[in-house]
């Protein structure tokens, strides 16, 4: 879903929802702009507080003015010095990000796109590539093997596919990038996982990353062998989990 959005670069909202949480991703010209959370565990005064940016006392008087005020909280961080305007705009940031990565964590749950201009209330908004957070959000997903059940046999073998002027802007470190230059057309699934600058679970996650991405792909062999096996995929969930049939 992110890649199709980011692909066609459409503006929207995606909507998640898991149990009583519902969590807002706002989309334009293929950037995350801002993201909010019904979960108050997801809000930014607990996120300073998981930080150590401000205090659990600080919080909690800064949430009596908030209500009784009607003041926005990086209002009252300013007023009470708490934080400079470039430490409040990191932590929001920061605090956006967390809650993005946080839906790379569940393992079920109902996810829509509404298309469209949004006239939301009054956000902060930052500009998070669609790609950094396809590629950083499954580093981050808590489990590779879903994620390597999609990628094929431990003999699949990887081709590129990419412009290196398509990674300026997904940002790779070192160690991605490293793992890139190895995917040959030769390699195996199971050579890249072994030989890649990471531990195998976190090269499988990153290689799901830059199949989902178009980066590489499968051989054309590959192929063959996957549609001689009758093996079918089928995805289930919105986790990515899938079932052999």
């Amino acid at each position: 879903m992110l890649h199709s959005i980011e692909r066609f670069r459409v503006p929207g909202v995606i909507e998640a929802r898991n149990a009583e949480t519902t969590k807002h991703v706002y989309i334009r010209e293929g950037y995350v702009i801002h993201a909010a959370s019904s979960d108050r565990s997801d809000s930014l005064g607990d996120h300073l507080v998981r930080v150590g940016k401000i205090s659990a006392e600080d919080y909690e008087q800064l949430s009596r003015s908030v209500r009784s005020a009607n003041q926005r909280l990086g209002v009252l961080l300013l007023q009470r010095k708490l934080l400079t305007p470039q430490e409040v705009l990191r932590s929001i940031r920061e605090h956006i990000e967390e809650i993005v990565w946080s839906l790379f964590f569940w393992r079920d749950g109902e996810v829509s796109f509404s298309v469209g201009e949004f006239h939301g209330p009054e956000m902060v908004q930052i500009q998070l590539p669609m790609r950094q957070v396809i590629v950083q959000g499954i580093r981050r997903a808590p489990q590779a093997r879903p994620l390597v059940s999609r990628l094929g046999r431990k003999d699949t073998v990887f081709e590129p596919r990419f412009n290196w002027e398509d990674l300026i802007e997904i940002g790779l470190d070192g160690d991605e990038t490293s793992l890139l230059e190895l995917v040959d057309g030769k390699r195996t699934l199971y050579d890249l996982c072994a030989e890649g600058p990471l531990a195998p679970a976190e090269n499988a996650k990153l290689l799901y990353a830059f199949q989902t991405l178009q980066l590489v792909r499968r051989t054309a062999a590959a192929e063959e062998r996957g549609s001689a096996s009758g093996r079918v995929k089928i995805q289930l969930k919105t986790s990515g989990d899938a079932r052999g049939a």
